[in-house]
């Protein structure tokens, strides 16, 4: 039985590893001991979104996608084959809500783990939530 705790990163968290200290930090100093997931989709939405919001920090988009492809080396990207199974019901929660959010909802319930997200899309989907604010609760265990 694996007891290495895991959780499922949305794109917003990768987002704010980029642009921000807290979550890159906190991702830095708990992957010898946790798991990070997140789906390919994810990395996708975050490298299409980056180089506007590096932009508009007065970085070159270059430092955005960097910086991406760095915190990339401490997550486990996902590939559609491992929750393609889990697609109907990670669907059926997110009716209603985001729906493009799907593949982290169903990589979450295909590996029985957490989302760590900042998007209320996913609060009251069914599947366990963590905000940044609290998250090193779940990060210490």
């Amino acid at each position: 039985m694996n007891l290495t705790p895991a959780l499922v990163l949305d794109a917003n968290i990768l987002i704010r590893a980029v642009l921000g200290k807290r979550v890159r930090s906190l991702i830095e100093t708990y992957a010898e001991h946790v798991r990070f997931f997140t789906p390919g989709a994810c990395v996708t939405s975050a490298q299409e979104y980056l180089p506007d919001l590096a932009h508009r920090r007065g970085w070159p988009a270059e430092r955005g996608l960097t910086l991406l492809a760095r915190v990339c080396d401490w997550i486990e990207v996902v590939d559609n084959a491992l929750y393609a199974a889990f697609e109907a019901s990670a669907r059926e929660r997110m009716a209603g809500r985001d729906e493009d959010d799907w593949p982290v909802a169903a990589v979450a319930l295909a590996l029985d783990s957490p989302i760590w997200t900042e998007d209320r899309d996913f609060f009251g989907a069914g599947i366990a939530t963590w905000t940044t604010d609290r998250v090193e609760l779940y990060l210490r265990r």
